[in-house]
């Protein structure tokens, strides 16, 4: 009666995974690097100092965790 499941697949090799891990290392430094731009744009031209990179940082640290979080639940 009881049927076995048949194991979920896996990525092959040690290169998906280290590609995944890749795209994590890029993600995060690119939502990073975003934020603060965006940040320094903020207070260079809206004349804000030191708030716009404030919230740039917090901003872009904040896409970066859901970006990683939301590539890892693919492994999950």
């Amino acid at each position: 009666m009881s049927e076995e499941r048949p194991e979920p697949e896996k990525p092959v090799a040690d290169l998906p995974g280290a590609a995944a891990l890749a795209m994590m290392g890029t993600s995060i430094a690119l939502c990073e690097s975003l934020g603060i731009w965006a940040g320094l744009w903020s207070d260079h031209h809206l004349l804000g100092a030191p708030w716009g990179l404030i919230l740039g940082i917090v901003l872009g640290t904040v896409v970066a965790v859901l970006s990683v979080v939301r590539q890892i639940r693919q492994y999950l």
